[in-house]
């Protein structure tokens, strides 16, 4: 495959000298070569729909989920015209051919007539359970184990934590979506939550579980299960400047509560990654990395109630903080919280030295910079939508309240940005929300800036908000400059501040809010608070 960077300033899906002359002519690659996601639309001169010099170059097949009928009349053309010699698509289709048929393609005949088509029965068949069941149990990492594991049986167990009942989070991305979001139980047939898991070990033996995501109880329990970690993601979606966990759903407070009140608290972090999460090792009696664990949450039940011992070891060193610095063995500074390889046994049962809870970088949300970008909300800001008698609604991938829907689009990477349309059944808003007010105030004056695209302008009127606390919210109704950007392409618009007179800027609980009553559609690519000169508002 073809990536998306580039190597001497040319972009590698128009890299001659080494798609052909490296790979295939002087290490004779006789495979193909395929294209990422509209990475063709890289090349200068080229667009998702026309671009010749990418097969000119040795690109033998695109990747244009969505471009494709464009790219095969441009192809057309361009091989009709003379532009794109015959000799090299020929190269290109005995490509494609050959790995096909080493493939076995055209004996193995369409997939409906082959021997297991149609056997769903088979999908998650018992034996296939119990190897990723098996699998669970093996990866599990066990970090600190002050005495509380193994569980018993015949215990009453709370499970707590937005993690505990979610085979979604658990399953991370790559699932049924591109980031694994937007998920039911249901789109998850046979698969076992955590909780579940817990359930079943218990039940067996007399023992209690309790499905509690804040922690509440009303009979107190023998110990608690808290499951928590990041939510999911894929790709660049999921990169980071930092290695701080941004604890969003109260889980550290759930636990801290949990310890107050006398239980023991066993937490089962989920992630892609290590992070930086000293407070919750701390106000954990025992603390598991069970990564993602997918359908077969039972197999973390397995290992907390001592029907099977921790086997993991760290795959990567822990670290001590939220720099972010790489941590390699054998480096002069290599001092991680946990080192490459580490990882405790049921039998490691001893108190556990506090950790030290400063994170080594600044947490705050910066004031000024992107607020949106690449899709979703920055740092730890809620994307949000709400409608006339709705709560707001966070949301990661797609969502459709009746008033409003938002879906992933491709700008220039794949899902970057987002189509955003109002219904005009009812009113509807996109929020972008900060997990806490901010103080915008002490920042040299400030304008949002928006990079969209207006494909429906409003009939009504569109009303940019600042939320400043309770009962302050300040409004503009930008129905005219957004009627006056339709259907022009990518565009930026900025407001400055001064537009939004009233505003307390030092308690913004949202810097952005877009609402209307009316039939409305826009594509959204980036949101930021930019420093601007003193300006009337127009």
């Amino acid at each position: 495959m073809a990536s998306f960077s580039g190597w001497g300033g040319v972009k590698m899906h128009g890299n001659s000298s080494l798609l052909t002359g490296v790979l295939k002519q002087r290490w004779g690659f006789d495979g193909l070569v395929v294209g990422d996601w509209d990475g063709h639309a890289k090349v200068p001169g080229c667009s998702p729909t026309d671009c010749p010099a990418s097969i000119a170059a040795g690109l033998d097949l695109y990747m244009g989920p969505a471009s494709w009928k464009g790219l095969y009349a441009s192809t057309l053309a361009a091989a009709r015209s003379g532009t794109l010699p015959m000799a090299r698509l020929d190269d290109a289709v005995r490509r494609i051919l050959r790995v096909k048929l080493r493939a076995g393609l055209f004996e193995a005949g369409k997939p409906s007539a082959r021997p297991y088509a149609g056997r769903y029965e088979l999908l998650g068949a018992p034996e296939h359970r119990a190897v990723a069941r098996q699998a669970v149990r093996e990866s599990l990492v066990l970090l600190k184990n002050d005495g509380v594991l193994p569980l018993k049986k015949d215990a009453r167990i709370l499970v707590a934590g937005d993690g505990a009942d979610n085979v979604g989070k658990q399953s991370g991305g790559w699932t049924l979506t591109w980031q694994g979001t937007g998920t039911l139980p249901e789109h998850f047939p046979g698969a076992t939550s955590i909780f579940a898991g817990v359930r079943e070990a218990v039940r067996a033996r007399g023992g209690s579980a309790e499905l509690s995501v804040d922690g509440r109880f009303t009979a107190k329990p023998d110990a608690a299960i808290v499951v928590f970690g990041e939510d999911p993601y894929a790709e660049f979606q999921g990169d980071r400047a930092d290695l701080y966990f941004d604890d969003m759903r109260g889980n550290l407070d759930t636990m801290k509560r949990l310890k107050a009140a006398g239980i023991p608290v066993v937490a089962v972090f989920l992630s892609g990654r290590p992070l930086w999460i000293n407070r919750h090792i701390n106000a954990a009696d025992a603390f598991v990395a069970a990564w993602l664990p997918g359908s077969e949450g039972g197999g973390v039940a397995d290992v907390l109630f001592g029907k099977n011992d921790f086997r993991g070891r760290l795959p990567f060193s822990w670290p001590a903080d939220a720099k972010g610095v790489p941590l390699n063995v054998g480096d002069t500074d290599y001092k991680p919280l946990y080192p490459f390889g580490f990882g405790l046994t049921l039998a490691d049962r001893k108190p556990a030295p506090a950790l030290s809870e400063d994170p080594g970088i600044v947490v705050e949300q910066p004031v000024i910079g992107p607020i949106f970008a690449r899709g979703r909300a920055v740092g730890t800001r809620l994307l949000q939508i709400d409608g006339t008698n709705d709560s707001p609604q966070a949301i990661v991938g797609a969502a459709d309240n009746g008033a409003i829907a938002v879906h992933p689009v491709d700008r220039d990477a794949q899902e970057d940005a987002r189509e955003i349309i109002w219904s005009g059944r009812s009113r509807g808003t996109l929020i972008v929300a900060n997990p806490r007010s901010a103080d915008l105030s002490r920042a040299a004056p400030l304008a949002l800036t928006l990079d969209l695209r207006v494909d429906q302008a409003p009939a009504a009127p569109a009303m940019l908000e600042m939320r400043c606390g309770p009962g302050c919210t300040v409004r503009l109704d930008i129905a005219p400059r957004l009627a006056a950007m339709a259907g022009r392409g990518w565009q930026k618009l900025e407001i400055p501040l001064t537009c939004l007179p009233g505003a307390r800027l030092d308690t913004v609980t949202a810097p952005f809010a877009l609402s209307s009553s009316a039939p409305m559609r826009l594509t959204l690519s980036s949101i930021a608070l930019t420093p601007v000169k003193e300006t009337p508002c127009r």
